[in-house]
């Protein structure tokens, strides 16, 4: 198996998931790794049988007829016991992967050593996503972000999710593994890291005209470096700011934008209770629906906006 990854060697990290940055994305490498490996088990010797029996049987080769040959014991045996042992071993380490990255409550973040440092509480993350962006709210800091998901490392974050209109896969492939991210619904993930760095998180769910852009940068940073940031996003210095997310201007916000390279914006205070209206929302019937003009021209609009919104909106929205 090991072999099997040698030509991945000088690919750096363009196969992101081969290089995670945090205990839950190394777990779930470890166990894709396991199941791999064991699923390997049956296809190498049964390939290899099936060349030898091909090579063995050919007419040309004159091999022996036995045709009262009837039971044997030996085969038997591989033919149940192989596939039993290794449903058995399948069955294993699927549940204790289920135990490690449960995404409500991963037991491996529990057992990994994590960042040298006094423990110190969760990070609280709410995660709206809307058609095509993704709102970060931090409600301890009081502060709000646009494709902007900035942590401390070492530190463990709670994130709790939910979407505007459609289904999302919330996906940070080095540090957090995929999960849906539902309209009416509440989804809940935890993940940390260990390094410092900058790693892409996007949507894995196919959402429509801008999917393609739907990005967003994860920032792992110190805590000094995270109290920094977040003493500027709440003095306004961060940009590009947009001042208060209050309910109403999220409403504005949510309808479908076209935010081509992911640019990042800043609210230096946001509406506490936002998250559970837009829940609320969903759940009674309200939707953004997609402006047609947006679909076919799939073209930015220039002007005070910051190329965020759509162009061509004759409704307004």
């Amino acid at each position: 198996m090991a072999t099997a990854l040698l030509p991945l060697g000088g690919c750096g990290e363009t196969f992101r998931l081969f290089y995670p940055k945090g205990p839950v994305a190394a777990a779930q490498l470890k166990f894709t790794m396991l199941d791999v490996g064991i699923m390997l088990l049956i296809i190498l010797p049964t390939t290899l049988m099936l060349c030898l029996f091909i090579w063995r049987y050919a007419k040309v080769r004159n091999a022996a007829y036995d045709p009262d040959w009837s039971h044997s014991l030996v085969i038997e045996l591989l033919i149940w016991g192989g596939p039993i042992a290794i449903v058995g071993m399948l069955a294993v380490f699927t549940y204790e992967s289920v135990i490690e990255t449960n995404p409500y409550a991963p037991t491996v973040l529990q057992t990994s050593g994590g960042a040298a440092g006094p423990a110190q509480p969760p990070l609280e993350v709410d995660v709206i996503t809307t058609d095509w962006q993704w709102f970060f709210i931090y409600p301890q800091q009081h502060i709000a972000t646009i494709d902007d998901l900035v942590i401390p490392r070492g530190r463990v974050v709670h994130l709790r999710m939910t979407s505007t209109s459609v289904t999302n896969d919330f996906f940070i492939p080095q540090l957090a593994p995929m999960i849906d991210v539902m309209p009416g619904m509440q989804t809940r993930d935890v993940f940390s890291s260990d390094h410092f760095g900058t790693y892409e998180g996007f949507s894995a769910d196919f959402s429509g005209a801008g999917f393609a852009w739907m990005q967003f940068s994860t920032r792992v940073v110190s805590d000094d470096q995270f109290n920094g940031w977040v003493s500027s996003v709440q003095a306004g210095q961060a940009a590009p700011n947009h001042g208060a997310l209050s309910y109403a201007t999220f409403q504005k916000l949510a309808h479908p934008t076209l935010n081509i390279g992911a640019k990042p914006g800043y609210f230096a205070s946001v509406d506490p209770d936002l998250f559970n209206h837009t829940v609320a929302d969903a759940m009674d019937g309200v939707t953004y629906p997609v402006p047609a003009d947006l679909t076919e021209k799939m073209a930015p609009a220039s002007g005070p906006s910051n190329d965020r919104r759509a162009a061509s909106n004759p409704k307004g929205l």
